[in-house]
């Protein structure tokens, strides 16, 4: 197993000229790159397991065990789109600084002629990223989020920037029209309030997407819309990947992962994206793969329109 990197001591990840490159293939200009990368290596509030810092850095390193070569596209996606990796952020530990950190950088980085995918992390990060890309587009953001949990408490722990507190703070942007949740299966009084009592939320639970009982609605809401992707790994089952903070049984699995991934790449415009709360154990990589994986499969999908017009000019 290749070595993790990143510093275990430390709670806030410390952000390294060496930062690897997603995928073992050339690393394009930005002004050339379909897909823009940022690791964030933030974890100050994790409630249960931690290690979300070293999240971003295991991605990556696993992204060099992928093969290239898509079989649904005949070819080498991410080689002839091009995906440009920014050097991990370094971030301050107090998680409101740390978020406006997150914010401003990403309204440095975002570009409108490219996908912007963010590697967590922990999810609090998710909030300074839609803050940030709402600070430079005029348009509102509809938010998809893959999650094992509502993540709706006001504050959890004296915190209310906590990871447990993320899609409450985003339901304060006025420019977030709504948020979609899908796999839930955990949460708490005030969150099953929240989630029944504003109309800008709308939870599926893993029973329902087990059953199939998603899939209409969910088109019909994000069809012609802008929107952000949210995908906290502990929304998969445990048995797919063990390696978060807060697991809990009865998870999606990677084949509805990626059918919800397909259903938004047909109904709406995804302008960015992140996957979070990877926390990776030494010696166990199969975790730190799939979630690589995860994000190479929805860059492609997403991109399919640019690949096949790609394709045609080989």
């Amino acid at each position: 197993m290749k070595a993790l990197g990143g510093r275990p001591d430390l709670k806030v990840g410390p952000g390294q000229d060496s930062t690897p490159p997603f995928l073992e293939a050339p690393q394009p200009d930005p002004a050339l790159a379909a897909v823009h990368l940022l690791p964030v290596p933030f974890e100050a509030t994790v409630s249960y397991g931690s290690g979300t810092a070293k999240g971003p850095r295991a991605i990556l390193e696993a992204s060099f065990q992928l093969e290239l070569y898509d079989r649904e596209f005949d070819c080498e996606p991410g080689v002839l789109y091009g995906v440009h990796t920014y050097n991990e952020m370094v971030l301050p530990a107090a998680p409101q600084l740390a978020i406006d950190t997150i914010s401003r950088r990403v309204s440095e980085v975002y570009s409108p002629h490219a996908l912007l995918g963010v590697l967590g992390g922990e999810h609090s990060i998710t909030y300074g990223v839609v803050k940030g890309l709402l600070e430079v587009r005029d348009r509102p953001l509809t938010v998809v989020q893959l999650d094992a949990h509502c993540d709706l408490r006001d504050s959890y722990e004296g915190s209310p920037y906590s990871h447990a507190s993320v899609s409450r703070r985003m339901l304060s942007l006025p420019q977030v029209e709504q948020i979609l949740q899908l796999g839930i299966r955990s949460l708490c009084t005030e969150e099953a309030e929240v989630a029944k009592s504003d109309s800008r939320v709308r939870v599926w639970f893993t029973e329902d997407v087990h059953a199939d009982r998603f899939e209409q609605e969910l088109r019909e809401r994000v069809r012609g819309k802008d929107i952000y992707l949210t995908v906290d790994v502990d929304g998969f089952d445990p048995t797919l990947i063990p390696s978060t903070g807060t697991p809990e049984p009865w998870g999606l699995t990677y084949a509805q992962g990626e059918r919800i991934f397909r259903i938004l790449a047909e109904e709406a415009n995804l302008v960015a994206f992140d996957c979070v709360e990877l926390a990776p154990v030494e010696g166990h990589h199969a975790s730190d793969f799939v979630a690589a994986k995860l994000v190479y499969r929805l860059m492609n999908l997403f991109l399919r329109d640019k690949i096949n017009e790609l394709k045609t000019k080989e």
